[in-house]
């Protein structure tokens, strides 16, 4: 579980591919200092199991599900920019909303407004997402806890402010780049029960 609200941005600084698998090294940040190994952290909004570590890098593998939603690959994964967060502990403020880190689907950034010191992301609501996004609600792109702002049928926007800008990688993103999708699961659950009840 986690919160989404990013620690820090890294790089992925290396990677192997195996038989349908794909191990990536993103390079420690010097504050991720109590790591053990089978820790979970989000990459992107991914969960990831920490497989290994050194003071230089941690090594995590995408099994097929992780590149089939992701869209990674040993050609545009390396050197990324990746948003990394380390699982929550439930001794503290939740100051986002809870995050799985299991991404629905990659969609796509249609737009970008900058507006002074704030930027509007445009969003592309992949189909079978659309019960579960409505303004005012939550979603996680890249692994960042962000409130809907405006819902159409395929699409939403959402807010960026100087602080999100400057602990993420969503500002440097451009019309047309991929993001991970994580939906909000107590929309999910909402609908399923309606759905159970209907």
């Amino acid at each position: 579980m986690f919160s989404g609200i990013i620690e820090t941005v890294s790089s992925i600084i290396g990677q192997s591919e195996g038989p349908g698998t794909l191990t990536i090294s993103v390079r420690k940040p010097s504050e991720f200092n109590d790591l053990s190994v089978g820790d979970s952290i989000a990459v992107d909004g991914v969960c990831l199991t920490l497989e290994a570590f050194d003071d230089e890098r941690m090594v995590f593998t995408c099994g097929p599900e992780t590149l089939r939603i992701t869209g990674w690959t040993p050609q545009n994964v390396l050197h990324r920019a990746v948003n990394l967060e380390r699982s929550l502990r439930f001794n503290g403020r939740i100051h986002g909303h809870i995050v799985t880190g299991h991404a629905d689907a990659r969609s796509r950034v249609l737009a970008v407004e900058r507006q002074g010191e704030t930027i509007t992301l445009t969003i592309e609501i992949p189909e079978k997402l659309a019960p579960f996004i409505w303004a005012k609600g939550s979603v996680a792109l890249n692994g960042v806890s962000l409130t809907v702002n405006r819902c159409e049928a395929r699409e939403f926007t959402v807010g960026l402010i100087p602080e999100t800008t400057k602990r993420t990688n969503l500002g440097e993103l451009k019309a047309g780049d991929p993001v991970n999708l994580e939906v909000d699961n107590m929309a999910r659950a909402f609908v399923r029960q309606r759905e159970l009840e209907a």
